[in-house]
């Protein structure tokens, strides 16, 4: 996964209204709820449907690292699906999305001004229709480039350009080097 990509999966846990289940037998409970048998438990994070059903009656209590990530994984992409969806539908219609980052900034500007590239620190309110774009993107696989070049656009816009009121001539805002990124909607 991307920067990108992190940073939609962090505003999406951001959205939980509820904390999932913290504990290993809590969590497999959900899980078996959520796909109807101990085996296609076993199936989603590579174990057996007998170590499931050990996990969900609380006799093995500490599996290994890797399949606890595995269970932490599968719940937190199942937990509260309507509220995410409800959130991102809102950000994509009305609320956009609100962009933190430090990355290098590069652009191609009219000669005689400055295009290179520096860090900034920017904290930027983008429009519902960037949202859309950046949510339809990640929904169909694109890249980290791909979204990297949508937030660019949204930030070209709306920072460097304010709404069409400057810099007029500028044209092809990068985003470099990301420090880090951050989204909240």
């Amino acid at each position: 996964m991307g920067e990108i990509n992190d940073a939609i999966e962090r505003a999406d846990r951001e959205a939980f209204t509820q904390e999932p289940p913290r504990t290993l037998k809590g969590r497999i409970g959900f899980l078996i709820r959520q796909l109807g048998s101990a085996k296609a438990v076993a199936a989603e994070i590579g174990v057996t449907a007998d170590s499931v059903n050990r996990y969900r009656r609380g006799a093995r209590k500490h599996p290994p690292p890797e399949v606890t990530a595995k269970v932490d994984e599968a719940v937190r992409q199942r937990w509260q699906p309507r509220v995410r969806k409800r959130r991102r539908q809102q950000a994509a219609t009305t609320t956009g999305v609100t962009i933190e980052t430090r990355a290098r900034f590069g652009y191609t500007a009219p000669v005689g001004t400055t295009d290179d590239g520096r860090f900034r620190r920017l904290t930027v309110h983008l429009p519902p229709a960037y949202a859309q774009r950046l949510f339809d993107a990640r929904d169909t696989g694109a890249s980290d480039q791909e979204m990297r070049q949508i937030i660019a656009e949204g930030l070209k816009d709306v920072y460097f350009q304010d709404n069409g009121t400057r810099a007029a001539g500028l044209s092809d805002v990068t985003l470099n080097d990301i420090d880090y990124l951050d989204l909240d909607y």
